[in-house]
């Protein structure tokens, strides 16, 4: 540990409790989603089922609620539910990542853990340069740093980063985002004996890569992995334009499945399909777990979008993580759903069978409140318009007849309404996570996924169902949802 690493880990101890009361105070703080104890939260990294304990680790900046030189923070569970917050596993306080330990990932390799990310430099120009570094550690807790095992390679801008890294058949491979010269959106695929020594194995696939045409000037963030019978390659593309419903986000995230050649490095693939509808998501990251499911989670927010426009940041703390996801590919398209755990965390059933709900707006007194789940249930639907309503604030809608869900919320920036659109045939299920600043919404068994920070009035905690022309019958069920932090 160099005398760097322990000032800013001083420096990071110190931050947290001259504000922990001001933090504490915000009402907007959340109950049940990974938060950072004080700065910006932004993409999760080294997501790893190691030893026996889900390893989640995150990019932070403890010094302002703002994008700035990274650690690594570091959280730990036993079950996916409940959560330790653990001392950082990385700062930037080395010469290759001394102005940010940038997004990357974990394996397990001879019974060490080990983390690979990149770091970002400035140099004296103030021009950028990035390196992919390595970091072990063998409690899963104190992380010693290797230093630098690739570089960029020619051709390529310093915008070269994100390294996800994966064994298979004896072999490691590891893709990575990256931008040509020509300022294209790729991703590469590099391959290894040990670990140390990389071959550059082929483009994956990027902006004008064979017949993808114009897609963007960077991809984030690429996760590659093998899910029921198909290759999947998540990756987030910075620059798309929107299209109809999609990409409506200031930056973007969605999947292309297909079948990876490992010998050419390239992913024969169908369209991009977005993944998440919502207005916040971005970066996700995925394992396999110890029970062989492929498990999401991904950064409640979007770089560049109204970040210092958030509520929280005068409480000094921005962002968070979403729920932990179990991916399923069906029919060619990933369904996204609360892992089985979160169960754990409900209290206080609800349940209301075969409510008919009209256009007289109704609200229940006992479905209600700030941190709670509820699941609806479709039996009948004759209405051309549903309408669900948080707290005054968040409204999901559903409108038969144009075969459209849509999610709307008063904005944070500017304090009108905006909206996120999806097409969908029918309507059989809803089934939301909402928190006190944040709501994930699954729809019809997680066909659809909308994921959003809202900031509504601290003391309303109202839900209210209308129909227009007509009207739906469903069954609903409500818990009031705990903590997930361990003290």
């Amino acid at each position: 540990m160099t005398n760097r690493d322990q000032e800013l880990r001083q420096k990071a101890k110190e931050t947290i409790k001259r504000y922990e009361r001001l933090v504490q105070r915000d009402p907007y703080r959340l109950v049940y989603h990974l938060m950072p104890p004080i700065g910006l939260l932004n993409d999760p990294n080294g997501f790893i089922d190691w030893d026996g304990t889900y390893h989640l680790f995150y990019q932070w900046h403890p010094f302002e609620a703002a994008h700035g030189p990274k650690f690594w923070g570091h959280f730990v569970s036993g079950d996916l539910v409940f959560w330790e917050e653990k001392e950082p596993a990385l700062t930037p306080s080395d010469w290759f990542d001394k102005n940010g330990c940038y997004s990357g990932s974990a394996v397990a390799d001879n019974g060490k853990l080990k983390l690979f990310y990149t770091g970002n430099v400035k140099n004296e120009n103030d021009e950028r340069e990035s390196y992919q570094c390595v970091a072990e550690s063998e409690d899963g807790l104190t992380f010693t740093k290797k230093g630098v095992i690739l570089h960029v390679p020619d051709g390529y801008t310093a915008h070269f980063r994100d390294p996800k890294v994966w064994k298979r058949d004896g072999i490691w491979y590891l893709v990575i985002g990256a931008q040509t010269k020509q300022v294209d959106g790729h991703v590469l695929l590099f391959r290894s004996d040990d670990l140390k020594e990389w071959q550059f194995a082929g483009i994956v696939t990027g902006s004008n890569v064979r017949s993808m045409g114009d897609f963007g000037y960077m991809w984030e963030c690429p996760d590659l992995f093998h899910l029921d019978g198909e290759d999947v390659l998540l990756v987030s593309p910075q620059g798309l334009e929107k299209q109809g419903y999609l990409y409506h986000n200031v930056h973007n995230t969605g999947y292309f499945i297909g079948r990876l050649d490992y010998e050419t490095g390239e992913l024969v693939h169908g369209p991009f399909k977005e993944l998440d509808r919502g207005f916040e998501f971005y970066a996700p990251q995925t394992t396999i777990d110890r029970y062989g499911r492929r498990i999401l989670f991904g950064w409640m927010g979007v770089p560049d979008q109204g970040e210092e426009k958030h509520p929280t940041v005068k409480h000094q703390w921005i962002h968070a993580m979403t729920l932990p996801r179990e991916l399923k590919l069906v029919d060619g398209k990933i369904y996204q759903r609360p892992v089985e755990e979160l169960k754990q965390l409900r209290k206080n059933e609800v349940s209301r069978p075969s409510v008919k709900i009209s256009e007289h707006p109704q609200r229940f007194e006992e479905i209600s409140g700030e941190a709670f789940e509820l699941l609806l249930d479709v039996e009948e639907n004759q209405a051309e318009v549903f309408e669900l309503t948080i707290r005054d604030n968040v409204r999901v809608i559903f409108n038969r007849g144009l075969k459209r869900l849509t999610l709307e919320r008063v904005s944070f920036v500017d304090g009108l309404t905006e909206s996120r659109h999806c097409e969908l045939a029918e309507l059989s299920s809803l089934h939301l996570y909402v928190d006190t600043s944040a709501v994930e919404l699954f729809v019809n068994e997680g066909e659809e996924v909308f994921t959003a920070r809202y900031f509504a009035d601290p003391a309303n905690r109202s839900i209210q169902f209308k129909t227009l022309h007509g009207s739906l019958t469903a069954s609903l069920k409500k818990w009031a949802l705990d903590s997930i932090m361990k003290k």
